[in-house]
């Protein structure tokens, strides 16, 4: 019996899907894994798996073309099967809204020719046009970083043509054709808008002197009217990997979201399907062996760029992408969200205790931090105000708890973030910060890996400072800065004794937290720490 494809939701913002590229075709043979088509959300591209056997009997939306979540996308059943009943009207909406949606991208660009449309007016025979990727949701231009090929070298499907410095990574960007590199459309060190040329791939001597689009770091484009060029815009998104080598598989999001709940290495597991992709199945049929389960090694940190003192002569450093993006939206914080601050004393010495405890374990070694974010976490819940955002005319009170933990790199500083910190344990916690950190600091992050957050922790304390004040990482309401454990003279029992002190501060955003919200949660957060078996009740 014929089955209804309906437009996933593939994240938690997006309310359309556009079709970026058809994999099957009506009348093909489909089977479990296949990659369908690619899906273009509001985030990213993602492949689109079948999860039945069967004949792409029906295509609800073209290619190129987008349609509301949850309306037809496709229709699968057994060849010659009758599915009239199945495309009376249901897909229908879809498709008028996807013309609708056309009509006004069209009207909308209609007087305003974008470098791509001049550019692809007079494309050679087999020449490639590929245009700077959207990376992230809130990235508008990308910087080269190094480009890994030059005019003249041949290029192959899959090889590493430059890697792009976003808002928020640094991430590679293989090439989807074979060919020779024949322009770069961005110098190394030079930034684009996203959607404009990139680089230019062809056969070798192809005369591209007709296709005069002036340099794309100096234009400011938007998305391309033709589908076709739009269409292998996209298709060079999806192409984008992380610095992470282990990104560079082939692997479907399914299977690598199932990849990442079971613990499974990607890289040790072999793909059935087109082109050796992992796919669902592979994950689920995957046995590791002794020499797999080993953990693997966190790449090297990159070292900072050495500055050196001249007497009398100033020097230039140019900002990169990341302390751009950095400075604009710290000062956006500290002057649109009214900070406050709240300050506590910890007495730590039960913390430290407890910390030599679990250490003495086989194979276990967690730091105050990991006890100050899992302290952190489980004190959220008791205050959701805290974990709350400020979006206008409402407050949203979110669902999950994720901290995001404030990581120093050479370019500035980087937000990952621990998605569902307060059902992590010690151990989880402790080796997702140094895995996130270790690759922050060799711009090994992917995007996705600094979003989310809904709570902020910053540690200044391995550096001796005693206490400060951050800057609320919106849209986050409130941050936690951490310093030192001191010890100094403290009275207890009426006795002047000697105790480890550390101090925290908190910067509340008093749109949404109230100061005895924020006395309260810093309260909870005082008897976790100086009381580490509280953490079990």
């Amino acid at each position: 019996m014929a089955e209804v494809i309906t437009m996933p939701r593939l994240s938690d913002t997006m309310t359309e899907g556009k079709v970026a590229k058809w994999h099957k075709k009506v009348g093909d043979t489909v089977k479990e894994g296949d990659i369908l088509a690619e899906i273009e959300t509001d985030k990213a591209v993602q492949d689109f798996e079948s999860e039945i056997n069967g004949t792409l009997l029906y295509v609800g939306v073209e290619e190129g073309a987008a349609a509301a979540v949850d309306s037809v996308l496709a229709i699968i059943g057994n060849e010659g099967e009758d599915i009239s009943g199945l495309t009376g009207g249901a897909a229908a909406p879809a498709a008028g809204g996807s013309e609708e949606k056309k009509s006004e991208e069209e009207s909308k660009t209609e007087n305003n020719a974008t470098s791509i449309e001049q550019t692809t007016a007079e494309v050679p025979a087999g020449v490639e046009i590929i245009t700077m990727p959207r990376l992230s949701d809130t990235m508008t231009e990308g910087k080269v970083a190094k480009w890994h090929k030059n005019v003249g070298d041949t290029v192959k499907e899959g090889d590493l043509l430059a890697e792009i410095e976003t808002d928020k990574a640094v991430q590679d960007f293989e090439s989807e054709f074979n060919g020779v590199l024949l322009k770069q459309g961005v110098e190394e060190g030079g930034a684009a808008p996203v959607d404009s040329v990139l680089a230019i791939i062809g056969p070798e001597g192809t005369d591209i002197s007709a296709v005069g689009a002036p340099k794309a770091a100096s234009q400011t484009s938007e998305k391309p009217a033709e589908q076709k060029t739009e269409a292998k815009a996209e298709e060079k998104t999806a192409s984008v990997a992380s610095v992470s080598s282990s990104d560079r598989v082939a692997i479907s999001p399914l299977a690598k979201k199932m990849a990442q709940d079971k613990g499974v290495d990607i890289n040790s597991v072999n793909g059935s399907g087109e082109n050796g992709r992992i796919v669902k199945k592979d994950i689920e049929n995957y046995q590791p062996s002794q020499a797999q389960a080993q953990p693997s090694v966190s790449a090297p940190a990159a070292a900072q760029v050495a500055l050196s003192f001249v007497q009398g002569e100033d020097t230039e450093t140019p900002n990169s992408q990341v302390r751009n993006i950095i400075a604009k939206r710290l000062a956006e914080s500290k002057f649109s969200a009214p900070h406050y601050y709240l300050m506590v004393e910890i007495n730590m010495d039960k913390a430290i205790e407890a910390r030599k405890e679990i250490n003495s374990l086989p194979d276990t070694k967690i730091s105050f931090n990991d006890m100050i974010i899992k302290a952190t976490a489980v004190a959220l819940r008791k205050h959701p105000q805290v974990n709350s955002s400020w979006a206008g005319d409402k407050i949203i009170h979110r669902g999950n708890i994720n901290v995001g933990v404030a990581v120093a790199i050479p370019d500035g500083l980087v937000v990952p973030v621990l998605k569902n910190t307060d059902q992590m344990n010690y151990t989880q916690i402790s080796a997702a910060v140094k895995d996130m950190a270790s690759r922050a600091k060799s711009k090994g992050l992917k995007a996705n890996e600094m979003e989310g957050s809904t709570f902020s922790i910053s540690n200044l304390g391995m550096f001796g400072i005693e206490t400060f004040t951050s800057i609320i990482n919106q849209p986050n309401s409130a941050i936690l800065s951490v310093g030192a454990i001191i010890e100094k003279p403290i009275v207890k029992d009426g006795q002047i004794v000697v105790g480890n002190i550390m101090k925290l501060s908190l910067a509340c955003d008093h749109r949404v937290v109230d100061g005895a919200t924020g006395a309260q949660f810093l309260q909870t957060l005082k008897t976790y720490l100086e009381s580490p078996l509280t953490l079990l009740l």
